[in-house]
């Protein structure tokens, strides 16, 4: 009975993650390493699905204050009719330049390098962008790394030191630098002063509200997880800079940010009981480490 638990809940997260696709074998061949070292601050960082997802959600939305990021995804993106293959899509590449081979890390920042030379165009006020301009790029990978760094620090581990969120930052770098980011922060205090001065290039209009909504009223793998899935939505709101919630109306009530944060730290000890051949698992299996018990 437990384990028949177990399984469907290892599904249903899998039917959301970039394991789900399939696409690359991360527990094979035997000792290939990957960008990163096995169990170094970017492997534990990145290895909590719980805290990934919230983070990963609450980077799309501060992503889309962009009005470049914002233009490419509304132009390029099949998001309104499939907001989930979108989501699984960039777990895919997390997961896979964080826990891959290098070989396949590499091969898949290629990819990526290729797509987005097919995205280009102009914003709604006729403001020319490219998926592969330096600048947009790191604006890109601040948003993601600064919000899995705060969804870990929330749902994982409050006591990670200074020292060590400094060094994700500058090792996260990587993958940025070689997608054509330049100029990126390597640091909590580079980040701060990146995002003061961005915050004048951003807005939130009625195209970014719109973009925003679909994300936030993405449908549940299954009808059960609905309420989970409204909970992660909040929690992901919620992990967004203050200036930001603001901006984008996403501020909630001191009494749901409670809720809410008590509901994703509750359903964060079932899911890391149910799954246990995620990425992170899977990348412990290649290395032959064990994996840290969270």
């Amino acid at each position: 009975m437990m384990n028949s638990l177990r399984q469907k809940i290892a599904n249903s997260v899998h039917s959301i993650s970039g394991v789900g696709l399939g696409n690359f074998v991360l527990d094979a061949p035997p000792g290939e390493p990957g960008l990163y070292p096995p169990n170094g601050i970017v492997w534990r960082v990145n290895s909590d699905f719980t805290a990934m997802l919230c983070g990963g959600i609450s980077a799309l939305l501060l992503q889309m204050l962009h009005p470049l990021a914002l233009a490419g995804v509304w132009d390029h993106s099949n998001f309104r009719h499939d907001m989930t293959g979108r989501l699984r899509r960039t777990s895919q590449f997390i997961a896979v330049t964080t826990f891959g081979t290098r070989a396949d890390a590499q091969m898949l920042i290629r990819q990526v390098r290729a797509i987005h030379d097919r995205v280009t165009g102009v914003d709604n006020q006729g403001v020319a962008y490219s998926a592969n301009d330096p600048q947009l790029l790191t604006w890109v990978h601040v948003a993601e790394v600064s919000s899995f760094l705060s969804a870990h620090l929330r749902y994982c581990n409050p006591d990670l030191s200074l020292q060590e969120q400094d060094s994700y930052l500058r090792d996260s770098a990587r993958v940025a630098i070689a997608l054509g980011a330049r100029d990126v922060p390597r640091s909590r205090a580079e980040v701060a002063d990146y995002f003061t001065q961005l915050r004048p290039q951003l807005r939130c209009d009625e195209r970014t509200r719109e973009v925003m909504q679909l994300l936030l009223n993405a449908p549940a793998p299954v009808a059960a997880a609905r309420p989970v899935t409204k909970a992660f939505m909040l929690a992901a709101s919620d992990l967004l800079p203050r200036w930001a919630q603001e901006m984008a109306g996403l501020k909630a009530s001191p009494l749901r940010r409670r809720l809410s944060r008590q509901t994703i730290h509750a359903v964060a000890g079932v899911l890391r009981w149910a799954v246990q051949n995620g990425a992170y698992h899977r990348a412990c299996r290649r290395m032959g480490i064990t994996p840290v018990i969270r």
